[in-house]
């Protein structure tokens, strides 16, 4: 042991987080829940307490706070502790019906599984509470006789459909694709007080190829004006791995990013890591720091709420002729229809007529539609996963107009200007709110378009109806957008 790491030996982890940024909250349930996880044998450092009680901060009408937490901690320090003791008080104490614990890797969520299932086991009061266990392959989980149920599944794109969740917990947060996020999401939208954790340590672009998820996360966390988001980071203030210079030898820094310093990392353990790993990859698994992404512009919506939600008519509808659009979510796991035309006073109207899972169901639907309605036209993305259903829509005798890439980019535009410009309603629908939310754009020679990569969740409802409006609009003569000659931002 160097005479600098001796001198140091006793030295501990900083127990408050360098980066922080917690919603006000009047009231916490973090209390009972720490005294719930000492009666299990579950001691929580400082550090894990700080985060379970803040995160768990509610306000006056006893929701949570914070529906959104962030924790980015190095691997190794115990945030899986605080995800054992979030369980537990969701299953015991907060009677949630159902928690789904995921993870990038089957391994990972096994481990987390049998975890808490040790913890339950070994403790009679909270094992003879305990209806069933199940160890099956890919059915991991445990229920109670109460009903509340908490899952361990690996993430997949279609993992979680179909479920309704109080509590989800998104691990190893540095590999959550895009796809996976949207899939999972909105398995909180139909209970009255959900809240979704994020953990994981920092993120390399170079080795974690789906971390725009938790780097968008983190710019929010940053910021500290989100008022629904707990974001909580241990690291050195350093913005690369390549320029950590002497940090890499700084047990101070190695205290700054690792709470669990000198309670379960040893500095003599740290020191050999440094050595083994390299200073580049030390600084990103043990220092915490991150060779972030670029988001985007993920998470700073083109079109914010202040811009949308007035447009919000409930009685809003169009008058005939309309214009149907039909488009298909890149993992072809759900299709959105959607109708455009102008109202009796002039406004653009924009619906989402139905959205489903997969794309079997489109071509007859459209058909349907379109004996209903005065149509001016049916259309598609040409280049995107929708067209594959064209020959389909020939089978019902339905003419499809098919967008082509410059088409696309004017779209954007126009819709755009409809709702800075205020001349566009909307009925409020959840998947198109959700759409609006999660988009991204991609440039598109000097103008953009909505990019599906990039998105956080589906947006065929936004491209469905972007088309729609496009179209049936398009004879009322140049775009604003256009006019203005608007730059990607």
């Amino acid at each position: 042991m160097t005479s600098a790491l001796a001198a140091r030996n006793d030295l501990k982890g900083v127990q408050e987080p360098r980066v922080s940024s917690v919603p006000d909250y009047i009231s916490s349930t973090g209390e009972e829940a720490i005294e719930l996880c000492e009666m299990a044998g579950l001691y929580l450092d400082p550090w894990e307490q700080l985060v379970l009680s803040q995160a768990l901060g509610e306000t006056a009408d006893k929701k949570w706070a914070a529906f959104q937490v962030g924790l980015m901690v190095s691997r190794q320090n115990g945030k899986g502790a605080i995800l054992e003791a979030r369980e537990l008080a969701g299953l015991f104490l907060l009677k949630e019906r159902l928690i789904i614990h995921s993870a990038h890797l089957f391994d990972t969520s096994l481990e987390a599984f049998r975890r808490l299932q040790a913890l339950i086991e070994d403790t009679p009061d909270l094992s003879s509470r305990v209806k069933s266990i199940s160890n099956a392959h890919g059915k991991e989980g445990i229920e109670l006789h109460g009903g509340q149920r908490i899952r361990f599944r690996t993430r997949t794109k279609g993992g979680g459909r179909g479920f309704s969740s109080d509590c989800l917990i998104l691990d190893e947060a540095m590999d959550i694709p895009d796809s996976v996020h949207g899939a999972l999401l909105p398995t909180l939208s139909a209970r009255e007080n959900p809240q979704v954790w994020y953990t994981g340590s920092a993120v390399d672009q170079f080795n974690d190829e789906h971390g725009l998820v938790f780097s968008e996360l983190r710019e929010r966390g940053h910021k500290g004006d989100e008022p629904r988001l707990a974001w909580f980071e241990w690291s050195v203030d350093c913005d690369n791995p390549e320029n950590v210079g002497d940090l890499v030898d700084a047990p101070e820094a190695w205290a700054q990013a690792n709470p669990a310093l000198g309670i379960r990392i040893t500095p003599e353990y740290v020191q050999d890591e440094s050595r083994a790993l390299g200073r580049r990859r030390f600084a990103v698994e043990r220092l915490g720091v991150g060779d972030w992404p670029q988001t985007n512009g993920l998470g700073e919506q083109l079109i914010s709420p202040e811009m949308w939600n007035p447009l919000h008519d409930e009685h809003s509808k169009p008058v005939d002729p309309v214009c149907f659009c039909f488009d298909v979510s890149p993992d072809r796991s759900s299709s959105s229809i959607s109708i455009a035309g102008k109202r009796d006073d002039g406004l653009g109207h924009v619906e989402v007529v139905e959205r489903r899972r997969g794309t079997g169901w489109v071509a007859g639907r459209m058909k349907e539609l379109v004996e209903a309605h005065q149509t001016n036209a049916v259309l598609c993305d040409g280049s995107g996963p929708a067209a594959s259903l064209l020959g389909q829509m020939t089978d019902e005798n339905i003419e499809v107009e098919t967008v082509t890439a410059k088409e696309h980019g004017q779209a954007c535009g126009r819709f755009y200007d409809a709702v800075e410009q205020g001349t566009l309603r909307h009925l409020d629908q959840a998947e198109l709110n959700a759409a609006i939310r999660g988009a991204a754009q991609r440039p598109l020679g000097d103008a953009w378009a909505w990019s599906r990569k990039n998105a956080t969740t589906d947006i065929s409802p936004l491209v469905s109806c972007t088309l729609a409006l496009w179209r049936a609009l398009t004879n009322e003569g140049p775009s604003v957008y256009e006019d203005r000659e608007l730059l990607v931002l």
